[in-house]
């Protein structure tokens, strides 16, 4: 494809225009996906986490991390690698729902790493996050179901 005809947003910059399924794979153009997150959009850290929640609890993995990734970028500077940590065990979870089982297991262990110096900010309930990761990390052979899987963000008190 040349750079014409290459899929642009309002300023110009390249972006896939394609839609995508669930587990942000690329589908045909025309074909009907699931509705993409717009990026950029800064949330409260409680936004985050319930939009990020709804999305792991509806099997839609690789659009919470877009989600997550907001708030990594647009976060006060102690809580993007919380953030950053966060998105990378929703894309761990994307890869392996995809049946990516090596590249899901790394990136859920790094993402189990990232966040495991924070005490629960916002409820966020850091240990229990970073044993499931390291749980289905250890188990991951098949494809996995991301909405069976998706994990709890917040502490139920």
């Amino acid at each position: 494809m040349d750079k014409a005809a290459r899929d642009r947003d309002i300023e110009g910059r390249a972006r896939n225009a394609r839609p995508r399924d669930g587990l942000g794979r690329p589908l045909p153009y025309g074909a009907a996906g699931v509705e993409r997150q717009p990026e950029g959009i800064v949330r409260s850290p409680a936004q985050t986490l319930d939009q990020a929640q709804r999305l792991l609890d509806e099997g839609k993995p690789f659009h919470a991390h877009e989600v997550f990734e907001d708030a990594w970028k647009s976060g006060p500077e102690p809580e993007r690698e919380l953030w950053r940590g966060l998105a990378q065990l929703a894309v761990g979870l994307t890869h392996a729902a995809r049946g990516n089982a090596t590249g899901g297991a790394r990136l859920l262990l790094r993402g189990a790493d990232r966040i495991a110096g924070y005490r629960d900010p916002y409820a966020i309930d850091v240990a229990r996050l970073g044993a499931w990761a390291r749980e289905l990390a250890g188990r991951l052979d098949d494809p996995v179901d991301a909405a069976a899987e998706a994990p709890r963000l917040i502490r139920k008190d």
